[in-house]
């Protein structure tokens, strides 16, 4: 009985000398796109948002992630106090506030001012 596999081995070609150079630098090229376009905005936004939150004070008429409507009537540490109807209020966190009223009502006006130019 023959054994095919040295055979097998030395009729298949051979592979091309520095096609693992290539390989390297294709992987590494891919890391620098993804790095760029996906964690570079990502941390850009979430700064924006960290800003955002620390700016807020009392008065501001915000809109948590959950839906509900309200004006900030007290800051605290890690959470703000807002007041949702006359004597109602609930306690939430402050990464729970998605929106200011006030700056997404200014923003909508400057954008329907531009389109009417």
């Amino acid at each position: 009985m023959t054994n095919i596999f040295p055979l097998l081995q030395a009729s298949g070609n051979a592979p091309a000398a520095g096609g693992g150079g290539m390989m390297w630098i294709f992987l590494i090229a891919i890391f620098v796109i993804f790095y760029v376009f996906m964690i570079l905005p990502q941390r850009k936004k979430q700064k924006q948002v960290e800003e955002f939150r620390k700016s807020l004070e009392k008065g501001a008429k915000v809109t948590t992630i959950g839906g509900i409507h309200g004006k900030i009537v007290d800051v605290k540490e890690s959470t703000f106090v807002l007041e949702i109807a006359n004597d109602v209020r609930i306690e939430v966190d402050k990464a729970a506030i998605a929106v200011d009223e006030n700056m997404a009502r200014n923003a909508a006006k400057n954008n329907n001012d531009n389109d009417n130019k």
